[in-house]
């Protein structure tokens, strides 16, 4: 398996994932492109102590932009929404 920090890149804090966390147990995170389901569940219970119920993924491929005269592309990514067992919970802010 791959280093924790390598799998999970960040929490994905919007008005979106705050609502799914409240309602639904669901938390996202930005991961790697290569990982796949169940390295991320893997990562994710190892690295914040909680249980994971399901994972899901989606692809971003990247975005043409124009700078100037010059085209350029954004970086591809992707996106877990990970469904958290009844109970469990995750806080990123440590309040």
């Amino acid at each position: 398996m791959k280093p924790l920090y390598k799998i999970i890149r960040k929490p994905l804090i919007s008005e979106k994932a705050n609502l799914l966390k409240e309602s639904s147990q669901i938390v996202t995170f930005e991961v790697d492109r290569s990982a796949n389901k169940i390295e991320i569940k893997q990562a994710v219970e190892k690295a914040f102590d909680v249980k994971v119920k399901a994972v899901n993924t989606m692809q971003f491929r990247g975005k043409m932009k124009r700078v100037g005269a010059n085209m350029g592309q954004r970086s591809s990514w992707k996106k877990a929404y990970v469904t958290l067992e009844e109970g469990q919970e995750i806080d990123f802010y440590g309040v």
